[in-house]
């Protein structure tokens, strides 16, 4: 077994198919398929569906380690590099989609002023997506809701955020200046998250200890579209404050609702394997970027770090 094999499989699968990934990788399929069959012959089984180009139950389980060596790999390179000056290489960073509308720019910017020789890819996505893809060894962190449930994943309470209601203003809601209890939003249908996610999961606990279950108009798998259909009118929905910026212009009014709890947004990272400088410099300018702005940001409280 070595890297050649391991980043030939990778391609195939990433690529979704050898004819593919030899493109990708600017070589002949005859190279890739060689590689492919010798990391089979090692392992003695079949990794790759020649049929569909798909990994097979036997190939999912070597793509998440290959992963893992491959973000080693990089690392390295990255490590050796800072070593002789400024923080260098690539840092995979992962947001859920409304902590990324604020802090992103930010901390690109942050960035870009400080630590120039770190590139810097941003994904976005669900907590639970982006778990998933911190596991494989596709993101060397990410900013998502506590709590993780993953043995293999460590986290950092950074803020918590409060939950709010967008209420369009020809709905009879606009006029309350706040929201005494869950009851009043229980009389009409609402925009709710979907069923099974964890977001759903509070708000239909929230409901359940007064007694109550929220009635759903519609149930949107993606909090920004949730947000985005309540700022057009199609009724109230129940999102965390960074859903709804300010500078989101509209005929909408966002009201504080009394009986939800906040959601704690952290810092997740892997609990194997070494952070790479660049890492460690994104982290730090990360927090710094929270620390400072979170007071900025409607809806959001700082957590202190615990000494």
């Amino acid at each position: 077994m070595d890297l050649r094999q391991l980043q030939a499989f990778l391609a195939v699968v990433e690529h979704g198919g050898f004819t593919a990934a030899a493109r990708a990788t600017h070589t002949v399929q005859s190279n890739i398929s060689t590689h492919v069959a010798r990391l089979e012959k090692e392992l003695d089984a079949v990794l790759i569906d020649r049929s569909t180009g798909k990994a097979t139950e036997e190939g999912e389980a070597v793509v998440a380690r290959a992963r893992r060596i491959e973000s080693e790999l990089i690392s390295i390179e990255a490590d050796v590099s800072s070593l002789r000056g400024a923080p260098r290489g690539t840092v995979r960073l992962g947001i859920i989609g409304t902590t990324a509308r604020w802090l992103a720019p930010l901390l690109i910017d942050r960035l870009a002023r400080t630590s120039p020789g770190i590139r810097l890819v941003v994904a976005d996505g669900t907590s639970s997506t982006l778990t998933r893809r911190l596991g494989d060894g596709e993101l060397d962190m990410a900013v998502l809701a506590l709590p993780v449930d993953d043995p293999d994943v460590q986290t950092t309470p950074l803020f918590d955020e409060d939950h709010e209601a967008i209420v369009p203003l020809r709905h009879p809601l606009a006029a309350a200046s706040g929201v005494s209890t869950l009851a009043e939003l229980a009389r009409y249908e609402l925009l709710l998250a979907s069923p099974g996610t964890a977001f759903r999961r509070e708000i239909d606990e929230a409901f359940r200890r007064q007694g109550l279950v929220p009635s759903a108009k519609v149930e949107v798998d993606g909090l920004r579209l949730l947000a985005s259909l309540a700022f057009q009118g199609f009724g109230v929905a129940i999102v965390p404050a960074t859903a709804a910026p300010g500078w989101i212009g509209g005929d909408w009014e966002r009201i504080a609702v009394d009986g939800l709890n906040r959601r704690t947004v952290g810092l997740a990272v892997r609990r194997r394997g070494r952070l790479s400088a660049a890492s460690q410099t994104t982290i730090d300018a990360a927090t710094h970027v929270i620390s400072a702005e979170v007071r900025n940001v409607p809806g959001l409280h700082l957590i202190q770090p615990s000494s």
